[in-house]
Parts: C-alpha cells; structure tokens; sequence
C-alpha cells in the first residue's frame, strides 16, 4: 500500500522532538514533511525580516537536527521530503536580502535534507510574472536558481520539486508559476537531460490547485513520473487554508469544493508508489491541545482511504 504522511509544524518541537514523531507514528503515518520553512518563515522574509538561523555553519545545523534525525528514527518514522523556506527571491527587497536566500538559506537548506536522508526538497517558483512582464522570463529567473543548487542536488542524491502556486490580482486568485502541466513536463525533462541525473520533479498541491480551478486528473496524468510528492490540503475555493481534505462544500447538497475523485483517479492513471503527504499543519492550531493525537489519527485515516482508492482495481 502507498505510504501516509504528514507535515511535522504544530506537531514536532525543538525541545522533545522525539515526542512529536512518536505522535505522528501513533496516528498512524509511516512518512513526515520536515517543515524547513518554520524556521525562516514567509511572512519574515517578504518583510525583509531575517532571523540568524541559518547564520549556523554547517555542523552547527546538523547537531542542532541531530535530536530530530534520532527521534524519527526512534518512531519509525521516514522523513520522506523537506520544505525550503520560501520565497527565495523578494521583489524589490535590497539586494543583500535576496543574496542571503540563494548563498546561505538555499545550500543551507539542502546540506539539512541530506543530513535528514531526505530525498526530495520542494522549492516555489518565483512569483515574478507582474514585475517583468512573462511567463518565460519568470521561469528563467526560477531556472538560474535551480542551476545553482543542480550541484549539490546532483551530488546528494536530491530531487528538487517545483509546486503549482497561486498568485494575487487585486481582490482575485490567479495562477502562478507551474500551473501549465505541458510547460512543466518538458522544463523538467529539459532540465534532467541538461544534467543527467533527476534534478528535478514536481509537488502537486491540491490547495492552490483548488484555488486556480486546475483539472486534477489531466495535470496529474500528464505529469506522471515526474510527480515525486504531494502536498495534500483542502480548502473553499477562495483562501489558502490548508485544511483537512473533504472539509469544504459547493452547495448545500455537500458535494465537496475540491475534486478528490479526480485527484483519486489522476493517481491511480500514473501508477502513483510515492507518498500521500498531507500539508495539514494550521489545521491543528484550531483544536484544543488535548485533541491533537485525535486530529492527527483522523487525517491519516483520510490518508488511509486514498491509499486504498488509488491502489483500487475496477
């Protein structure tokens, strides 16, 4: 059966990270999201507002992982895919900001998920479109980013994964970068022959694919081994609210706002062995603490559903 998994935020702490996988193992997950980007979040970096985290040296990051390596350990838990702090490029942030994202947080970031023998890092695209006038030359700009990390993920055995995003226009919801399945597809086969090794896959996120109205069983077929994981959300059609899949309806006769039965098929048409990865963390900030092992063992069994569905013959 394919493998659950989950997003470590509002569920591993620093102080006994041990404490957290062990929850996550309980529900009922075998896999764990290691959530990168709480340590240097959105919100700080789009306000130029950088911690020292990442000042660390390379063995001060791994000692200070090393707690959470020996508790996922401990659980039996795999931590299937890292989260890079995102963005990695602010428009309009002086020059020293976004040269600190690409020189210390980036490699940073990929010398963790080699220590976390994590294969794949999910990275966002550059939501640039506005400022410099196109598609292509957006993607150029992602594409010189992943030349510099191309590498280091060549030598570590890593798989950089772009995700579908959404962006904003006035009051409405638009789409961002890598929303164009066949644009993405040969990108990535283009990237992959330049280096010759996998360097790059793709993140599926059922959210902001909810959110743009993208078809969710042809962006997924036509992906088809190049999606390496999932972010698994839901939400109303309106906000990016990571929530629990199934959560939301259209109409009073609940048909669901997000597609699952597409999302079910999509997976089922590429033969999909890689893990259903539940990006599901704000959920869990709105039920009281003493509930959280419950939620918890909820959504994996969500993700036990899926794992049948997709795995399902008819």
């Amino acid at each position: 059966m394919i493998k659950i998994g989950v997003q470590t935020g509002n569920i591993v702490n620093d102080i006994y990270p041990e404490e957290g996988f062990a929850m996550i193992k309980r529900a009922g997950f075998s896999c764990a999201d290691f959530s990168l980007n709480d340590y240097l979040t959105n919100t700080s970096i789009y306000q130029s507002q950088l911690n020292s985290f990442f000042d660390k040296s390379i063995q001060e990051l791994r000692e200070f992982f090393t707690p959470h390596k020996m508790g996922a350990e401990a659980a039996g838990i795999q931590i299937n895919q890292v989260h890079m702090p995102y963005p990695t490029y602010v428009p309009g942030a002086d020059q020293e900001v976004n040269d600190y994202l690409w020189q210390q947080v980036a490699p940073k970031s990929m010398e963790v998920c080699s220590f976390l023998q994590c294969k794949y890092m999910v990275i966002h695209g550059f939501k640039l479109m506005r400022f410099i006038g196109s598609e292509e030359a957006e993607w150029k700009e992602t594409e010189r980013f992943i030349d510099l990390l191309a590498s280091d993920a060549k030598r570590m055995g890593i798989t950089l994964c772009i995700e579908n995003l959404y962006d904003g226009r006035g009051s409405h919801l638009v789409e961002g970068p890598c929303c164009d399945a066949r644009r993405v597809v040969a990108r990535i086969d283009r990237i992959n022959e330049k280096y010759g090794a996998e360097i790059l896959g793709f993140c599926f996120d059922t959210g902001h694919a909810n959110l743009v109205g993208i078809d969710f069983e042809h962006f997924i077929t036509t992906l088809g081994n190049r999606l390496k994981v999932l972010h698994i959300h839901d939400n109303d059609g309106i906000g990016d609210l990571h929530q629990i899949p199934f959560t939301f309806a259209r109409r009073r006769e609940n048909t669901s706002s997000t597609d699952w039965e597409g999302f079910i098929r999509g997976l089922r048409n590429i033969h999909f062995d890689g893990v259903l990865s539940f990006e599901t963390a704000p959920v869990l900030s709105a039920f009281p603490e003493v509930m959280k092992q419950d939620v918890i063992r909820f959504i994996a069994d969500i993700g036990k559903y899926f794992a049948e569905e997709v795995d399902a013959v008819y």
